[in-house]
């Protein structure tokens, strides 16, 4: 055997050894989690198929010009109620797009596939993207960059009572304690109609987004009335325009 053959085995041996070293690498480093979506089918998920699907491994929700929504629609996993957990992907949303994920939610029983509870905010045009937005309840719990903690609610748990507390589409009782940094400033670490990683580190009442491994809002949730421990989890596609969000990776973990 020529010496030209024998560097050639040696080379693609020291490839091999390290492809499989970053492989367990990765596995070390993914320890704990759980992949749930499977990237081919739906399976575990529930959601209007009129508005989503499965296309190139992507969890995709979509409206068109033909199936515009009168109220915010969600695919909703149905593998638990996580209480506290750690949940990464990737999502990539269009321009006019709005979405969000939705987690310690409830299901409404009069409005299909409604979610009502925190939700990390996305949005294609970067203006919310990475803040703390609780569905149907409370509103803005802490903008892109904020560090927040909600006071103890002593009212009514109304939703007359509640939207009573709700100036400007933001909780009166949030009260700003820190900075993450500035909005516009964290806005430019988020690509625009491109792929971005998000993870969710949801822990007893902190509720912690990042967005590209950026903490984005940090939220410390006292309101023992109006918040929540555990939950449904799911994605959004919101009312407004045609638009397009696609998500890929899911995985959680218990913590």
């Amino acid at each position: 055997m020529s010496s030209r053959f024998i560097k050639a085995g040696i080379l693609l041996a020291a490839i091999l050894t390290i492809g499989s070293q970053g492989n367990s690498f990765a596995q070390k480093k993914e320890k704990g989690f759980t992949s749930i979506f499977d990237g081919k089918t739906l399976k575990g998920w529930d959601g209007d198929p009129k508005y989503w699907r499965v296309e190139n491994g992507n969890l995709v929700g979509e409206i068109t010009p033909e199936t515009l929504l009168k109220t915010n629609s969600f695919i909703i996993w149905r593998g638990g109620e996580p209480g506290d957990f750690e949940f990464k992907g990737s999502f990539k949303i269009a321009q006019a797009g709005n979405s969000g994920i939705n987690y310690r939610s409830e299901q409404l029983t009069d409005i299909p596939f409604a979610l009502k509870g925190y939700q990390a905010d996305i949005d294609g045009k970067i203006n919310y993207t990475g803040q703390n937005y609780e569905e149907r309840k409370r509103t803005t719990l802490a903008y892109r960059g904020q560090k927040t903690v909600i006071k103890e609610y002593s009212g009514e748990k109304t939703p007359e009572a509640i939207r009573a507390n709700v100036k400007a589409n933001a909780w009166t009782g949030c009260e700003v304690v820190g900075s993450l940094g500035k909005s516009d400033s964290l806005k430019t670490l988020i690509k625009s109609e491109d792929w971005n990683t998000f993870r969710l580190v949801i822990k007893g009442n902190r509720l912690q987004h990042y967005i590209n491994d950026v903490l984005m809002s940090d939220v410390t949730d006292n309101d023992t009335v109006n918040g929540s421990k555990k939950g449904l989890l799911g994605v959004q596609v919101h009312v407004g325009p045609p638009m397009k969000v696609e998500y890929k990776d899911l995985r959680i973990k218990n913590l």
